[in-house]
């Protein structure tokens, strides 16, 4: 087996266990971090992308995102016959990811009696149910990350910090941008934990709420890809 696609699953699992395990840190109930507030949500989702882009960047790429592999498929700085195993990459690393969350914070899943709260920390949802401006949310999100990493991988000035720099973005996203729906801004991220939502005995869990699950898949892939092409014919 490719050694590209271990370095993407393990890759998206990490960032999913971490960033899907500060959200139950702060959501559900009796944790230590409750409470904590979106700086510490939004920070742990910045450091859960950086520590594996640092660890399997020069293996993979560090995509963890099929938005960020179909992207740079689209503008052909990534070969679209391998593409199909990047994506399943991702989306394996994320349900594994989901689950090991679930296993960390299983006492607090039956302590927690909210049973959108209890999906919150799988996946997003919008906080005024209007698809048409969460598709345009998360377009816009998932337009600005592709842009800046295009932006920083294109200049040696962020050679050996470009993990970092895009930790960074990936902050910067959620505390101005994260609002509205939760900034999904990957389709697997989404994708993987909403199935594990669903799949998993999540104690006393409701719905999964697909009605909504194509918009955090949909719209970051339209997004990444639009942004690629313009990023492309401008720079």
């Amino acid at each position: 087996m490719d050694l590209r696609f271990f370095a993407e699953l393990v890759g998206t699992m990490i960032l999913v266990l971490l960033g899907d395990g500060v959200v139950a840190n702060v959501i559900l109930k009796k944790t230590k971090g409750v409470n904590g507030g979106i700086i510490s949500i939004t920070a742990g989702w910045a450091f859960a992308v950086t520590i594996p882009v640092f660890m399997f960047g020069n293996i993979s790429g560090a995509h963890f995102n099929p938005a960020v592999t179909l992207a740079l498929a689209s503008i052909g700085k990534f070969p679209w016959e391998d593409v199909p195993m990047y994506l399943i990459a991702q989306f394996i690393g994320a349900f594994i990811g989901a689950s090991l969350v679930l296993i960390s914070y299983y006492d607090h899943f039956k302590l927690t009696e909210d049973k959108s709260i209890k999906l919150g920390v799988f996946c997003t949802a919008p906080e005024v149910r209007n698809l048409k401006s969460n598709f345009i949310t998360e377009f816009i999100g998932t337009f600005i990350l592709m842009f800046a990493i295009l932006g920083i991988g294109a200049y040696p000035l962020a050679e050996g910090i470009s993990p970092i720099a895009v930790g960074i973005v990936v902050w910067g996203i959620g505390l101005s941008l994260g609002g509205p729906t939760g900034y999904a801004i990957n389709p697997a991220r989404d994708l993987g934990p909403r199935l594990a939502h669903f799949i998993l005995p999540v104690p006393n869990k409701g719905d999964s709420d697909w009605q909504y699950a194509p918009i955090p898949v949909i719209a970051p892939i339209c997004g990444a890809i639009v942004s690629a092409f313009i990023y492309n014919m401008i720079f």
